[in-house]
């Protein structure tokens, strides 16, 4: 059954919210200024990045939101936070299937066009304006799913979004999440004339990538940071969670054309995803309090 969709409904914490017309010059706002800045404007110009669902999608829900099947059974009455995913994709498909859903993300751009899909599908959801590492908005230990698709690049400390998805997720709640390859970000897009991708950045290194243009493995006018697979496999540990399963989604064609997204593919690992669930939450939890 569908449910009527209300007013906007969009939260906006104010220690939490990032101006949008921001004067000051590129070199004096923070990375998160900065990003803000580019997935707006990836938003308003149709990115590839920024593809809302299409109608096949709502047909087959299972290939946007559980591809892996790392979700058991229906979402119907499950509390899901959509992380750093505004771009009118995953949360309305959650809320399609009935799911109670939160959209969390740094770009009003992309979070309107949440909205937007929402109120077409008629369904319902939240969107709050905020960065992945900052839920002060939310409270401790609500949802039951935790769906951040790839994201966390862009973030220098990953393990600050760790910390604060262990402080929202419910214990044993799910937690599936999907990162860049460090070796995706240290290759060259495009091959040199021999058809060889090469290394060109450290493994280990610290700030901002150098920026790209016109790439199919990096979004444009972006910072993006490496993470170590130390970081991203053990800082998820570190913080309570523990590992259930790890998938390399695969992209190659040995029929694609050199250069392409599908030939490096072959060559150079894009994403990696992570199934995790809480164990033992790290944050103290206050019980909840009841008269008498």
């Amino acid at each position: 059954m569908l449910r009527p969709i209300p007013q906007r409904e969009n939260a906006n914490p104010a220690n939490a919210a990032i101006p949008s017309n921001l004067s000051a010059p590129q070199s004096m706002i923070s990375a998160e200024q900065h990003n803000q800045r580019a997935w707006d404007n990836l938003a308003r110009q149709g990115s590839g990045f920024a593809r809302p669902a299409t109608d096949e999608d709502f047909r087959r829900p299972e290939r946007v939101i559980n591809p892996f099947g790392w979700i058991p059974g229906t979402v119907a009455g499950k509390q899901v936070l959509c992380l750093a995913a505004g771009g009118g994709r995953h949360g309305p498909i959650f809320a399609d299937q009935q799911a109670d859903v939160t959209v969390v993300d740094l770009s009003e751009a992309m979070l309107r066009l949440d909205r937007e899909v929402a109120r077409r599908k008629k369904v319902i959801l939240k969107t709050i304006k905020t960065s992945m590492n900052n839920l002060i908005a939310l409270g401790n230990g609500i949802f039951d799913i935790v769906l951040q698709p790839v994201s966390a690049c862009y973030v220098e400390d990953i393990r600050a979004v760790y910390r604060e998805v262990e402080r929202v997720i419910k214990t044993g709640g799910i937690y599936i999440s999907q990162h860049k390859q460090p070796i995706s970000l240290q290759a060259s897009a495009k091959p040199s004339a021999n058809g060889a991708y090469s290394i060109q950045e450290p493994y280990y290194r610290s700030g901002p990538l150098p920026p790209i243009t016109n790439s199919e493995h990096r979004e444009t006018n972006t910072k993006e940071f490496l993470h170590t697979l130390e970081s991203i496999l053990g800082g998820m540990c570190a913080q309570g969670f523990v590992i259930n399963d790890v998938k390399e989604p695969r992209h190659a064609n040995p029929l694609a054309p050199p250069g392409s997204f599908q030939d490096r593919s072959r060559y150079v690992p894009p994403y990696i995803a992570v199934k995790a669930t809480l164990a033992t939450p790290n944050t103290p939890r206050s019980p909840l309090w009841t008269p008498g």
